[in-house]
């Protein structure tokens, strides 16, 4: 696995790659690697004749200072498991490579309704942020194939649009959600969580799964309010469960029982906040 730090030295290496006739496959993470990463990797070197992964923990999505603080960090090891499961190019720049100007006046990205929703209404600025680190990654790299999880549901609309908007030509390939022997969705973030939190954080894929199983045609404003109670009685303070068209996640009151949906998660245990989402049907 080569390593690059500097943009002008990855770009002159993945140039000449290409015209050599090689397909890159790109897998974008900000470390604490996890099978649901790996599995990224995977995917894209099954198709494509090299696959750059990226670890950058960007400032510019974290609405939350002492959540960026306190995102985990442990690049020894994801440097080793990238290097084991065949990864060919990792590139690991810093703050300043990647903002050379600062942050001051960043770009602005006409993201619509999926801005007004969800994540977008709980962290302000996190999608605009997203859109940054993706624009400017996908300008490096150039993949002609981009690998990004389900887990973070309603990001992988927003790259979606961003592409779509900034008319980059790359195929984007989303990989399903890794979950742990109980259930509970594979996450970084999950690193932070304690043991006793650990064993309390499963409830939040047994919500989704609780949604599945019992959604029915017609209302469902009472079936997302009983997951809520479920929750909350768990001592975690729910910022959202939601059930929302798959394609356009408009958030519904009524389901007609034929239009694809997804149910989505966010609540905090304690100090850790969790998102997952599940396709209903």
């Amino acid at each position: 696995m080569i390593l690059f730090k500097k943009i002008t030295e990855l770009s002159a290496f993945i140039e000449k790659e290409k015209k050599k006739g090689k397909s890159i496959g790109f897998a974008p993470t900000m470390g604490a690697l996890h099978e649901g990463h790996i599995s990224l990797i995977n995917n894209s070197k099954a198709s494509n004749s090299l696959t750059v992964s990226s670890i950058f923990v960007n400032p510019t999505q974290f609405n939350n200072a002492k959540d960026f603080d306190k995102y985990p960090i442990s690049i020894e090891k994801d440097i080793d498991l990238l290097e084991k499961n065949g990864c060919d190019i990792l590139f690991m720049p810093t703050v300043k490579e990647m903002y050379p100007n600062g942050f001051i006046d960043p770009p602005h990205y006409n993201l619509g309704y999926l801005e007004t929703v969800l994540e977008g209404k709980y962290r302000p600025g996190h999608f605009q942020g997203v859109s940054q680190v993706v624009h400017r990654l996908l300008s490096i790299v150039q993949p002609h194939n981009l690998f990004i999880g389900q887990k973070d549901y309603q990001q992988c609309m927003v790259i979606k649009k961003l592409i779509d908007i900034t008319h980059l030509n790359v195929n984007v390939i989303i990989g399903r959600t890794f979950r742990e022997s109980d259930g509970l969705a594979m996450s970084s973030r999950n690193i932070r969580l304690n043991n006793e939190e650990r064993k309390k954080a499963v409830k939040i894929s047994e919500v989704l799964f609780f949604i599945k199983k019992e959604i029915k045609p017609g209302y469902i404003e009472d079936l997302k309010e009983r997951a809520v109670q479920y929750l909350t009685a768990e001592d975690f303070k729910v910022d959202y469960i939601a059930i929302a068209t798959a394609d356009t996640l408009e958030v519904l009151e009524n389901w007609d029982g034929k239009r694809p949906i997804v149910a989505l998660v966010a609540a905090f245990l304690n100090e850790v906040r969790l998102i997952d989402n599940m396709l209903l049907n």
